[in-house]
């Protein structure tokens, strides 16, 4: 009902919509306890390395204390100290699927619930405590202050939502603006060569400070404009934050160069994993503060590189601990310092993933986030994989518990589909009983096989 009213409203009162929506989420996001972690992580930024590491030891111990207490799920887990945390059992994804009222330590009435796209396939909701986003969004937004940024600073926003209406794209007008937060959204479903010009020309008049999102869909932004000849107003943008995408150094090449500034990168997840934060000199750290990195090979010993195990301290709703992730990063040399000022340890690369995309003839290419996405408000969906072998149509593999999923779910996914793809594609989902990983034992979401005649 809320969707259809918003569709038929004009322009300037969807853009007010927008603007109650946010500030009743925001108020909600910096209330309560967010000025005095602002303030506390603000005063942590030059700690050294050892004062870091028992921040995390307490930090560790409490997080543990409390799920122990307060979630059926953990209940048996032995309470340890940081130095034994591989004493404690791993956990993954579909653990917590199955059983994720058990995890919960709080009903999620109570809470604030967060829909994960699933960018390996599944999909997971998990429910945040009201403290929990203060203190995620507080941390957040320290690593952005350092650059300058602000809410209410003008920013393009590149991201998941899908605002336009069909007037909105015969008007080749790809965004909606939030005007009491300064925040114009670009719509991410349209990335398409026909589209990209108004893209770039909105871009430069807006002028926006900053640019937050999707870094594929930046790059698309930003090769269109190199490739024909645009000049983006130098020391307008003072920074560029992508998420949820890993970042390439053809990625950041283009992007850069376009937008003429530096891109600044982060990592974390929707579930709400612990931070790895970029810094001026380019840098990965992990911030120790927000959780326990754990970097394990295939026998789960510790490595210099491998899957990532992260334990949260931001997740209280849904504790995460000793949770495989699906990503992997490699460290950093021990011997490696970094002068910026921060003293948490040095991440060398993070290669969990990967900037698959598929290609639609209507509205271009539709990236990794985008796709995950595709899960959301969906259930009974056990593993997902799409394949694209020809220019005008694309397969669905789905792997369902044969439960909860039911036609109207299949009517909801396919519709979360065609919001992305158009709907001039043929699109056809096919039921199988598994999905196999690669002959290198990874999993892939995306098996796009046509880029050959796309990335020309």
């Amino acid at each position: 009902m809320k969707e259809v009213l918003y569709r038929a409203l004009p322009d300037t009162l969807q853009g007010m919509l927008i603007s109650i929506f946010n500030y009743l989420a925001y108020r909600s996001r910096y209330g309560g306890a967010y000025n005095s972690y602002v303030k506390k992580f603000s005063a942590n930024r030059t700690l050294g390395l050892v004062e870091l590491k028992q921040i995390q030891e307490k930090k560790f111990e409490e997080c543990l204390r409390h799920a122990k207490l307060n979630s059926n799920f953990y209940k048996n887990h032995n309470l340890v100290t940081l130095d034994n945390i591989s004493a404690l059992p791993i956990i993954t994804k579909e653990d917590l699927r199955k059983d994720i009222y058990e995890v919960f330590t709080i009903p999620k009435t109570k809470g604030i619930v967060s829909k994960t796209g699933g960018t390996t396939g599944k999909s997971l909701e998990v429910v945040f405590t009201t403290e929990d986003m203060q203190e995620r969004f507080a941390m957040l937004d320290d690593f952005r202050n350092r650059f300058g940024y602000k809410l209410g600073k003008t920013t393009a926003w590149f991201s998941g939502k899908n605002l336009l209406t069909t007037k909105d794209i015969k008007k080749k007008r790809f965004w909606k603006t939030d005007n009491l937060y300064k925040v114009r959204y670009y719509s991410t479903f349209h990335i398409k060569e026909d589209y990209l010009k108004y893209y770039v020309d909105d871009l430069i008049k807006y002028q926006p400070e900053y640019l937050v999102g999707f870094p594929s869909t930046i790059l698309e932004i930003a090769r269109y404009g190199l490739r024909n000849g645009y000049d983006y107003p130098e020391g307008v943008t003072k920074a560029i934050f992508p998420t949820a995408e890993t970042v390439n150094p053809e990625m950041r090449s283009h992007i850069e160069s376009f937008f003429k500034t530096k891109m600044y990168d982060q990592y974390a997840s929707s579930e709400g994993a612990p931070f790895i934060f970029e810094c001026s000199n380019g840098n990965l750290h992990m911030e120790l503060q927000s959780g326990v990195f754990e970097v394990l090979d295939n026998n789960n010993e510790p490595a210099q590189s491998g899957r990532l195990i992260v334990t949260s301290f931001t997740t209280k709703g849904t504790p995460l601990i000793r949770y495989d992730i699906g990503d992997s990063i490699t460290l950093e040399d021990s011997s490696k310092t970094c002068n910026c000022g921060n003293n948490n340890p040095l991440v060398k690369e993070i290669q969990g993933r990967v900037d698959d995309y598929i290609y639609s003839p209507e509205n271009g290419k539709i990236n990794l986030g985008n796709i995950s996405n595709t899960l959301k408000d969906t259930k009974g969906i056990l593993k997902f994989q799409v394949v694209q072998n020809e220019l005008n149509k694309i397969e669905l593999l789905l792997v369902t518990d044969g439960l909860t999923y039911n036609k109207e779910i299949e009517n909801k996914l396919t519709q979360n589909w065609r919001d992305r793809i158009g709907n001039s594609m043929d699109f056809n989902i096919i039921h199988v009983n598994d999905i196999p990983v690669e002959k290198s034992g990874k999993y892939r979401l995306v098996k796009n096989n046509i880029k050959l005649l796309i990335d020309k």
